[in-house]
């Protein structure tokens, strides 16, 4: 079986990239290590044709066009000439892509097409109470009727996209995105840290960070030698101004003599995150909106308690007060009451971390999720 996934997000040293990448990553490695071809197209970081075989994937990264207004035609046809050529060369059976991602691809009728719901334009234009972009918008509707299948990540994001759009009365499977769980593994905390609150993603409101530090001076008088440490790039608003900076500026000073124990640590490398998860006494994640979120059962899969949002897949990912503790990301207080319940009583957090590796290895694990995939691309192959 040959599959070739659609996205410019495949994970390049020295460039950012989101979840979408990662998640092709981490199939497509274990989906190669399973006897299966994997190509990987998409338009490159850098103005240059590229090729690479990364962990027996072939990966195909087109040069970008710079033409303003028609580069979603060049782009497109690039792809298109790509995905051709490697047809004729080693026939494919399945392009996957996210949910804009058919809208300009040319159908090959031998080629069965699907896409993985990861929570496109219509589901965050929901979550997030803004309107729907016309040509985003146009995009996704086209993208869909091209599609012949369709994998949903979580049951949350597949029920509230089809409040917008139509899966066309085509398949829809149901399949949580993998945790490497020989990655992220229990290991032993190197350091001498105590009650140390550990956020890692995207530093940007949708992910609940500034809720996070609006509760820490409520910790903090529970637990005076509290600490919040914060990883992840920074996000940027419309007119290129810094989250973070917005952050220092408006919500630091108003902590008062705890600012100091407040820590922006940057972008760190996906290597290093499972090190900051064993050094956490508690992995906390209030987003406000997330499709499936990959962070919370990475902590999991590595024994660590946490705590995550109640709205959206949350209740999906953690049995509350059983795998793990559920919050009201909005509300600081909530936040704050769920952290000093973990850092107050060590014995049932452990528990707890307990249950959620088990939780997460069964529900997560990365050999398990990817025999599914590989079922559901043979089932659909031969429809």
């Amino acid at each position: 079986m040959h599959i070739c996934f659609v996205t410019n997000e495949f994970p390049k040293k020295g460039f950012p990239h989101g979840g979408i990448g990662s998640f092709v990553k981490t199939l497509a490695v274990t989906l190669v290590k399973n006897g299966v071809r994997v190509s990987v197209v998409g338009i490159n970081y850098t103005p240059e044709n590229e090729t690479q075989n990364i962990e027996g994937i072939n990966v195909y990264r087109l040069k970008r066009s710079k033409l303003k207004g028609l580069s979603w035609f060049f782009n497109s046809r690039a792809i298109n000439s790509k995905i051709k050529e490697i047809h004729q060369q080693n026939p494919i059976q399945i392009i996957e892509s996210s949910e804009l991602g058919l809208a300009f691809l040319s159908k090959i009728k031998e080629i069965k097409y699907i896409i993985r719901l990861h929570g496109g334009h219509h589901f965050f234009a929901e979550s997030e109470k803004r309107k729907i972009n016309r040509w985003k918008g146009f995009q996704e509707k086209r993208s869909f009727k091209k599609s012949d299948a369709f994998i949903a990540i979580s049951y949350y994001v597949k029920n509230h996209t089809e409040k917008y759009l139509s899966y066309n009365s085509k398949p829809v499977a149901y399949i949580s995105n993998p945790v490497d769980t020989l990655f992220f593994k229990p290991r032993e905390n190197k350091s001498e840290y105590k009650n140390r609150i550990v956020f890692a993603g995207t530093v940007c409101e949708k992910k609940g960070v500034r809720q996070l530090i609006q509760s820490f001076p409520f910790v903090k008088k529970e637990f005076p030698d509290a600490t919040l440490e914060i990883y992840g790039r920074d996000w940027f608003f419309p007119d290129g101004s810094s989250y973070i900076k917005m952050l220092k500026e408006n919500e630091i000073p108003q902590l008062g003599e705890f600012a100091k124990d407040v820590h922006f640590n940057g972008l760190v490398s996906y290597n290093d995150i499972p090190q900051i998860y064993a050094d956490a006494s508690v992995c906390v994640f209030p987003s406000h909106m997330e499709t499936q979120g990959l962070v919370a059962p990475e902590a999991m899969a590595m024994q660590k308690t946490v705590v995550f949002t109640k709205y959206g897949p949350g209740p999906e990912a953690i049995e509350d007060f059983i795998t793990g503790l559920l919050c009201d990301p909005h509300n600081p207080k909530d936040i704050a009451e769920k952290i000093i319940w973990v850092l107050s009583d060590p014995v049932k957090a452990k528990m707890m971390a307990d249950n959620a590796l088990d939780f997460a290895c069964e529900k997560y694990g990365l050999d398990n999720i990817v025999l599914q995939n590989i079922n559901v691309y043979k089932n659909i192959v031969v429809t």
